[in-house]
């Protein structure tokens, strides 16, 4: 008689390694979607499903939770049929910004080498950095309502995001993606008129539904190099944005150990890396066409999925 060997016991690591992460919009507020190939995991509901317990919130993961819960889970409603009911199609799934909560929403301009060339602008003896508040984050086929009562000049800026995962003080270049929890795909929504009603850029840059993010947050450990991913942009269909990230002037290292220096990081602040050219405003000004309500844009940064917004 032939003996059985055991199955040896699947090793689930505690740490967010090969885990693709989103905010799912729901009745019971903003929850944890984990994508698998068939669909989102809601994680609240297959933790109730299989008596577990697991982190439901993107904060929770980002703040340090055991994720081997996570990992089991999207093994365990793969093969029951239980999990089923926990499972939600992409294209039926209601998402909410991939961070709704950061502390900080950290921007970067003027940080491709063609979008400075476009605009006229020299290369800036280093980072330039602005911010956004909480009130413009938005998620993947969320709404724009334009406020075209102050503005007329809307523009689209497609953006590698980085979402930090530990705390971070004057960390040095070499060391500075250990503090990446992982990667997203932002667009610096901006209104083009106000960013030139003074020399601050903020009020261009920090009007309701301007930082859209999403759909996913993608682990660092499966973006190795952020400096060679592909970024778009299209506008109802037509590409106005084709780059790669490795035309940056300050890479995603130099960023965090900059932005580390002069404020400390801390788990969930989110940067905003810069955007490639193609932008309205560096079109020359007799073919600047803005941005209007019924628009539809998309962003694509590779490897983490494409981020669609309406106008309104």
């Amino acid at each position: 008689m032939a003996i059985r060997k055991k199955a040896a016991a699947k090793h689930y690591s505690s740490k967010p390694t090969q885990l693709t992460l989103a905010t799912l919009d729901t009745k019971r507020g903003y929850r944890l979607g984990l994508r698998t190939e068939r669909g989102v995991l809601d994680v609240e509901l297959a933790a109730k499903a299989f008596r577990m317990k697991a982190p439901i919130t993107i904060d929770e993961v980002i703040a340090g939770a055991d994720c081997a819960p996570l990992k089991q889970l999207v093994d365990k409603a793969l093969a029951d049929p239980r999990g089923k009911s926990a499972l939600v199609p992409e294209s039926r799934a209601k998402f909410g910004p991939a961070v709704p909560n950061p502390g900080k929403i950290i921007c970067v301009g003027l940080n491709y080498r063609q979008h400075a060339q476009e605009t006229g602008n020299p290369i800036p003896p280093v980072p330039i950095l602005f911010n956004k508040y909480n009130n413009t984050l938005v998620g993947h086929r969320g709404r724009i309502k334009l406020p075209t009562k102050v503005s007329s000049q809307f523009d689209y800026e497609v953006e590698l995001v980085l979402v930090i995962g530990r705390k971070a003080r004057d960390v040095a270049e070499e060391k500075a993606l250990s503090y990446v929890f992982g990667y997203a795909n932002g667009n610096d929504f901006s209104a083009r008129d106000l960013m030139r009603v003074t020399s601050q850029l903020m009020l261009g840059k920090t009007c309701d539904g301007f930082a859209p993010l999403g759909p996913w947050i993608v682990s660092a450990d499966q973006i190795p190099d952020p400096q060679n991913l592909k970024i778009a942009t299209y506008v109802n269909g037509e590409r106005r944005q084709h780059s790669n990230t490795s035309d940056m002037i300050y890479n995603c290292a130099q960023i965090v150990s900059y932005c580390s220096r002069h404020m400390t990081l801390l788990p969930g602040d989110i940067v905003y890396t810069g955007t490639p050219q193609g932008v309205i405003l560096g079109y020359p000004r007799e073919k600047q066409v803005w941005l209007k309500a019924g628009d539809k844009v998309v962003t694509e940064v590779e490897r983490c999925g494409a981020l669609e917004v309406t106008l309104a």
